[in-house]
């Protein structure tokens, strides 16, 4: 099953969460009692967050998705197939060590292009940092441009 297909449906689940969880909120807040209503707007908060936090992430990678096309349609996705690899099928530590700092070297090069921002984020991705793998990521879609600044 594709990644777009998997997001999607947890997604929807997510929304039929989301309404459910309202519902609760509503009828807690229409018994009248302080505590009810206390309660009922704090859950009705809860779908309010989890609704933005989907759409940001659903937005991050729908932008990662267009800009890995267009680095497709121009031979230049980041390519590790060569590199070696544990039996896990994980890319060896020292191997993803030294293409990571390739690719940090690109970017020191090349900092306001988001294609080497791309590659970096990759670089962290392989070499196990996924919090920054996930900033150079935003770096590289702030770059991209085609809408606003992730968050």
């Amino acid at each position: 099953m594709k990644t777009r297909t998997v997001a999607l449906l947890l997604t929807a689940a997510l929304a039929v969460y989301f309404v459910l969880l309202a519902g609760r909120a509503i009828a807690l807040i229409g018994t009248g009692e302080a505590v009810g209503i206390g309660l009922g707007v704090g859950v009705l908060i809860l779908p309010v967050i989890g609704a933005w936090i989907a759409v940001v992430n659903l937005r991050f990678g729908v932008r990662t998705e267009r800009m890995a096309r267009q680095l497709a349609d121009e031979g230049g996705l980041p390519d590790t197939s060569q590199l070696p690899r544990r039996p896990s099928g994980r890319i060896d530590r020292d191997a993803a060590d030294a293409w990571f700092e390739e690719r940090r070297a690109e970017v020191e090069a090349a900092p306001e292009d988001w294609r080497a921002w791309f590659r970096l984020a990759h670089g962290y991705d392989i070499a196990g940092d996924r919090g920054r793998a996930r900033e150079a990521m935003r770096k590289s879609i702030d770059l991209y441009g085609g809408g606003a600044p992730s968050q």
